[in-house]
């Protein structure tokens, strides 16, 4: 993935609670076998009418916001389904960063498996956020995860987030859920030889296991 730092952008402003991932990727636009395409179904019903027109006053089609990479959205943001196109979706229509008091446990696993920021914020930032950005006119915002802090610099607002150390590292140098594992190589080949010399009867039993199923399975064969 690639590495993140900082991004600086206009924030597009969602102030919805429980905006679930049926909302931000709509069931419709899951039809396809690979990750293409998806950048049209992103939030799709709070952009377009039913008939595909532009809706009228929606955030996205004001001059300046086109190509925003912030989301600033209200508690529990991609709750309900576990669709990872969700988040696939967000970063292919150019957000790399959302902003909420609260996420839905799967979605929020989701982005930093996918390289995307979700900034964990106190509910009264999260309305101090709201009132110092514009839905009229773009307002930069500059999110900083090496200092974790979130500003408005026309509005001289700073204020932080939460992140846990693993998900920071990951999105600073760039790392999946298994690259980040693979750091750790040398400690889990020390605490498997270890475990090895304590229960010797059990090094292997996984292999042997797959081992002796696979033959079961051919012997049964016709």
């Amino acid at each position: 993935m690639k590495k993140f730092t900082q991004v600086t952008g206009a924030a597009l402003a969602l102030d919805i609670d429980n905006l679930d991932t049926d909302q931000i990727m709509p069931k419709q636009f899951l039809r396809g076998i690979d990750k293409s395409g998806l950048a049209e179904g992103a939030l799709y019903f709070l952009r377009f009418n039913p008939d595909g027109s532009p809706k009228a006053g929606a955030v996205f089609h004001k001059p300046g916001f086109e190509k925003a990479p912030i989301i600033i959205g209200g508690p529990n943001f991609g709750c309900g389904s576990s669709r990872e196109h969700a988040v696939w979706g967000l970063q292919q229509m150019g957000i790399d960063v959302v902003i909420a008091p609260s996420f839905g446990e799967i979605f929020y696993s989701n982005c930093f498996n996918n390289g995307l920021l979700a900034a964990k914020v106190s509910a009264e930032d999260s309305r101090r956020l709201f009132k110092a950005i514009s839905t009229e006119a773009p307002t930069d915002v500059t999110v900083d995860l090496e200092a974790c802090t979130i500003s408005v610099p026309a509005k001289g607002l700073v204020i932080s987030f939460a992140i846990a150390p693993r998900h920071r590292t990951m999105l600073l140098e760039g790392l999946d859920m298994v690259e980040s594992t693979m750091k750790n190589i040398s400690e889990i080949a020390a605490f498997r030889a270890k475990h090895e010399a304590l229960f010797p009867w059990m090094t292997g039993l996984a292999g042997k296991t797959a081992r002796e199923l696979k033959a079961r399975k051919n012997d049964q064969a016709p």
